[in-house]
């Protein structure tokens, strides 16, 4: 099976584009304002116009009040929500959008306790544990962390880049890679180059699992 791509913090008209004609599932947009990646939602909309059809605009928040959510979703159409925070299953469901949430992985993590508290996530956005920016600064997490089977699609971020995407891929095998500052020439400002190159990496890996068929 294909593996996804997400394209994440997002800020610049300019960069959305590069990541569609990359070959991006998805490009993500930051609605936390301590991040460097902040978009408020006029700003998320000017970068929404310049997406192509069939790619998800994912939104991401963190112990965001319902009514920031809420009144996001009325000014961005978000095909993807995207919790980074304390949220409870009945906090992410509220809105009547698919949503994910993210996992801070360490060696204990059970994911299978995880997904059970979260029963009506799409996914799980397994990330570095980060108590202080809660992810997008680069930092990956050992992938041996990760074990067992787990019945919901997985979404491997934390330090992805050009450079080990593609061994990432091979170990874990996960529905959907999110890379953000892997792909940065500084910080919140993405490189088509980068983008470029880690779409390659992504490709690689899949010609490779091919190859040993």
């Amino acid at each position: 099976m294909r593996t996804r791509v997400k394209i994440c913090g997002i800020t610049r008209p300019g960069d959305a584009i590069a990541a569609v004609e990359a070959g991006a599932d998805a490009i993500g947009l930051v609605f936390y304002e301590p991040s460097p990646r902040y978009v408020t939602p006029g700003h998320a909309c000017e970068i929404v116009r310049q997406v192509a059809p069939f790619v998800s605009i994912v939104g991401l928040f963190v112990n965001a009040s319902p009514a920031a959510v809420q009144a996001t979703l009325e000014q961005v159409p978000l095909s993807l929500l995207q919790f980074h925070g304390r949220e409870n299953n009945a906090d992410c469901r509220q809105f009547g959008v698919p949503f994910i949430k993210s996992v801070a992985m360490r060696e204990d993590t059970d994911l299978g306790a995880v997904a059970g508290d979260y029963p009506d996530a799409a996914g799980l956005l397994l990330d570095a544990w980060q108590p202080d920016t809660h992810g997008g600064s680069g930092v990956a997490f050992d992938w041996q962390y990760i074990r067992g089977h787990v019945a919901v699609p997985l979404i491997l971020a934390g330090g992805l880049s050009p450079d080990n995407v593609a061994d990432a891929i091979r170990q874990v095998a996960p529905y959907a890679v999110d890379v953000s500052s892997g792909v940065e020439s500084s910080r919140g400002i993405k490189s088509a180059e980068r983008i470029t190159a880690f779409m390659k990496g992504v490709s690689s890996s899949e010609s490779d699992s091919t190859d040993r068929r």
